[in-house]
């Protein structure tokens, strides 16, 4: 195995009695890379994340945290994990100061280093000149903030973020995910959230959980190659017919979407629309529209989670669904 895996889960199933929440999960988190961890609601994601973070114990499986068993060696493998819950575990009648020096002493830092490392976990954040703010009189993003920095203070291997932005404005979710790229850059962070563009704009790797199974896994690279336009939409006053239109080069199909519009299909990289915009000047059919159809993260989501649902209604006998 790498000496860059971060974290190694093999084979993870979860049972509650009867109920199976996560089964035979398998994937690696690599030094410097974002992985996105998606699904529905009740699909598996929690508890992946509580037996990851070693709050839970699998039923079944492996889980090694920079090299060190989960379960065969718990105190030191959660050394290398910083989590933060959706709900940070925050002590509001705190002051930043006193909150991150509370949490360097959990997470055993000698006591001449905590100094230096609170500073530097509020230098990382964008706390600076907030030591002396009580958190219960802080905005929710400034909060999320110091969630993040207990999350890091004793600089471990790995980051789980479980959604980071949630009930933030859009500045600070813009502030929060330049911080997850930064931390990307040091550390393996793993990112649960509903928020698919902020996978889009963090994230290098995706995975789809669906009843408790990983159904989905790719690079964002190779993603983006998916979402690539292979459609686009033209609407002229004067439409021709579908003959004229297919026979134009680069025009692989022709859906009609009314009387005055059509969606083009064409192969990925290789639009027409040049040719159309050309054809449509010359022969004067009154161009109105021209829009390349962009394929979306969310449309990926609803077709791997819809595919696995409908899988699911035909095999009852392996239900997935999450214990709440």
């Amino acid at each position: 195995m790498s000496q860059d895996t971060l974290v190694n889960v093999e084979h993870l199933t979860r049972r509650y009695g009867a109920l199976v929440a996560v089964s035979g999960i398998s994937f690696r988190l690599l030094r410097g890379e974002v992985l996105g961890f998606l699904g529905p609601n009740g699909a598996g994601k929690s508890t992946t994340m509580q037996v990851i973070t070693g709050n839970l114990a699998p039923s079944e499986g492996r889980v090694t945290i920079n090299g060190i068993d989960l379960l065969d060696d718990p105190r030191e493998a959660k050394r290398e994990i910083g989590f933060l819950p959706e709900q940070p575990p925050l002590y509001l009648d705190f002051t930043v100061d006193e909150y991150l020096t509370f949490c360097a002493r959990l997470n055993r830092i000698a006591r001449g280093h905590v100094t230096t490392a609170v500073e530097r976990a509020k230098a990382r954040c964008g706390l600076g000149g907030m030591g002396r703010r009580l958190i219960g009189n802080l905005s929710k993003g400034y909060r999320q903030r110091v969630g993040i920095a207990q999350a890091i203070i004793h600089s471990p291997a790995v980051v789980v973020l479980d959604e980071p932005t949630v009930g933030l404005d859009p500045i600070q979710i813009l502030e929060i995910r330049a911080l997850i790229r930064e931390l990307g850059s040091d550390h393996g962070v793993i990112l649960s959230t509903h928020i698919l563009p902020e996978v889009q704009m963090t994230c290098n790797q995706v995975q789809i959980i669906n009843r408790g199974r990983l159904v989905f896994d790719a690079a964002m690279e190779d993603i983006v190659h998916k979402l690539a336009p292979s459609s686009l939409v033209l609407g002229a006053r004067r439409l021709p017919g579908d003959t004229e239109l297919l026979s134009l080069p680069g025009v692989e199909s022709v859906e009609r979407l009314g009387d005055d519009r059509v969606r083009i299909g064409h192969a990925p990289g290789a639009s027409p629309a040049e040719t159309l915009a050309e054809t449509a000047v010359r022969e004067g059919w009154g161009l109105f529209e021209l829009a390349p159809e962009r394929k979306t993260l969310e449309q990926i989501f609803v077709e791997v989670t819809a595919a696995e649902e409908a899988g699911g209604e035909e095999d009852a006998a392996a239900p997935a669904e999450e214990a709440a």
